[in-house]
């Protein structure tokens, strides 16, 4: 090592005296140090004080250039030397070089700059705000021939693509044309991966999507997914999971997705329906996944139902009842769901029997799989008849009793919440109403009429309302013991409620005088005064249900 120390001396007359002979050999010395004992030799070099020289002998004007910079990428392999390598101000001059022609300057810097900048979210952004993404799209393009100079830009790209700041400067260059371009010649597995590993987090923005469709990488992702869906190699599996994750991923933009619907003609469309019945189950999810997402305007969900995408997704969904693939659940569900928002869609989707298909996973245990099983049939029981037919089945409302406690899973237990108060409102039935009462039902209504979202609040006290109106000796006991009255009382006088709570609230009051015990209740608690006060609410529809009430509150004390 004593000759390190004779070559950093050397090293540093030479750099003020830019002799190119001996500047080299130094540098020479140099790479064979780090080759032998990197750390070692780094921290000796940051002793010395060499660092805050290299930033002079990056020119491109000197033959010595490219040594200097892989001199750098080799110190900053180690963490220690990253920020020494920026106070030294090796960046900027680093990032001049990469509008060099040479392409071993160009590899070297671009190692150098990865190096330093590794695992640094704020030296990437500074990275990108000098401008260094349109000049490495530009390198790629203009050095594509070139395997170890284009690994070095899908490096960079894959670091720089994480951060969000990089998307609106990769949108505004031709990122998309080159990759695809790039990715259409390559053969080898790692190659694409390292493609697929860039094209991921650039795919999250919606103008890069559709760039990305328009430069033809769907039908890039559909080859892939042709030529590997029979395959058992790992490697083969890999990318077709990939491709169809990433073709997921394109259809997420609502411009990008409209595009590959071509009004439900479209090949891509067409490609992605044969995966639903296929046996391999990534492409049956990437399939069902594929249609949640076409499924988000009313006009492709009324074409999908009417061209009979509901029996393929319900023969799917059969193919996992007992033991079932968990995400392929998830997602066949989800398609149902979006499937079912438009309302000509819900008679046939009831007649093709959905229903009684979505009932089977009545019995999973999976959180997200509950989800959207109920936030299927809440979709779909707008009718009369389904809602009076589902309400009336014994084991669904259990279950939903069961799940409205579900206090570790916010969503399922608002969702069941959501659907035992949609089977009163929609089934107007006496039946319905006995059933979630026997199941122990009410209580929960009564928490969701102080839920935090109005709409919830809402519908729980038409609910309320529809059980005092048709089934209030029923349901008396379990409204006492709920407290229900003291929850009306407390939503009417606190002035944040909304004008609706307060107007169905005090609907539902009305409604609950006709049973002894709780109209008791609601004398003790003096409602009168605070009905009285409402009559100069604001909202007219306020008022009015103000005067109506504090009338029947007379006549009955």
């Amino acid at each position: 090592m004593d000759n390190l120390s004779d070559t950093l001396k050397k090293l540093k007359i030479t750099a003020v005296d830019r002799t190119e002979d001996s500047l080299e050999g130094c540098l020479d010395c140099l790479l064979q140090a780090l080759a032998q004992n990197n750390a070692e030799t780094s921290e000796k070099m940051q002793g010395s004080g060499i660092l805050q020289l290299f930033a002079s002998l990056l020119t491109p004007q000197s033959s010595c250039t490219a040594k200097v910079a892989n001199v750098i990428a080799e110190v900053a392999k180690n963490e220690f030397m990253r920020i020494p390598c920026v106070d030294a101000g090796l960046i900027s001059p680093l990032v001049q070089l990469l509008h060099s022609k040479d392409q071993e300057v160009l590899l070297q810097t671009g190692r150098a700059l990865g190096n330093i900048c590794y695992d640094s979210h704020s030296l990437q952004a500074q990275l990108i705000n000098m401008g260094v993404i349109p000049t490495l799209v530009k390198l790629l393009g203009i050095h594509c021939h070139n395997a170890a100079l284009t690994e070095m830009c899908l490096v960079a790209f894959g670091n720089l693509a994480e951060l969000e700041s990089s998307k609106e400067q990769f949108a505004s260059t031709n990122i998309a044309e080159e990759l695809v371009k790039l990715f259409k010649k390559q053969i080898e597995h790692d190659k694409r991966e390292m493609i697929f590993e860039v094209l991921a987090p650039l795919a999250e923005n919606d103008a890069i999507k559709l760039q990305l469709v328009e430069a033809g990488l769907v039908e890039c992702l559909l080859e892939i997914v042709q030529q590997k869906v029979d395959s058992d190699k790992e490697d083969d599996i890999a990318e077709l999971k990939a491709a169809s994750d990433l073709m997921v991923l394109l259809l997420l933009g609502d411009e990008s997705m409209q595009k590959l619907f071509e009004g439900g003609k479209g090949n891509v469309f067409q490609r992605v329906l044969s995966w639903i019945p296929s046996n391999n189950h990534q492409l049956q999810l990437a399939g069902a996944l594929a249609i949640a997402n076409f499924a988000r305007n009313d006009g492709n969900c009324i074409h999908m139902v009417e061209n009979g995408i509901v029996e393929k997704l319900m023969d799917l969904l059969d193919r996992h009842v007992e033991n079932g693939n968990v995400t392929v659940q998830h997602a066949a569900l989800s398609a149902l769901r979006n499937l079912a928002i438009p309302v000509v869609n819900k008679a046939k989707m009831l007649s093709a029997g959905v229903t009684d298909a979505v009932l089977k996973f009545l019995k999973s245990e999976m959180p997200p799989v509950q989800f959207k099983l109920l936030g299927t049939l809440r979709m779909l029981i707008d009718a009369q008849e389904a809602a009076e037919q589902l309400g009336k089945n014994v084991k669904l409302v259990e279950r939903l009793v069961e799940w409205c406690e579900a206090k570790d899973h916010a969503g399922v237990m608002g969702e069941s919440n959501r659907l035992l108060s949609a089977l009163i409102r929609h089934s107007k039935s006496k039946d319905v109403i006995k059933t979630i009462v026997q199941s122990g039902g009410i209580k929960h209504l009564v928490t969701m009429a102080t839920s935090e979202h109005v709409i919830m609040q809402n519908e729980a006290l038409v609910a309320l309302a529809l059980i005092a109106a048709l089934e209030l000796g029923t349901a008396e006991k379990d409204l006492e013991s709920a407290k229900l009255v003291q929850i009306l009382h407390r939503l009417l006088t606190d002035e944040r409620s909304a004008p609706e709570i307060k107007y169905n609230s005090m609907v539902l009051t009305c409604a609950l005088l006709g049973s002894e015990s709780l109209q008791k209740e609601v004398q003790d608690l003096a409602f009168l005064d605070v009905v009285s006060k409402l009559r100069s609410h604001e909202n007219k529809s306020v008022a009015q249900q103000a005067s109506l009430t504090e009338q029947r509150l007379t006549v009955e004390s």
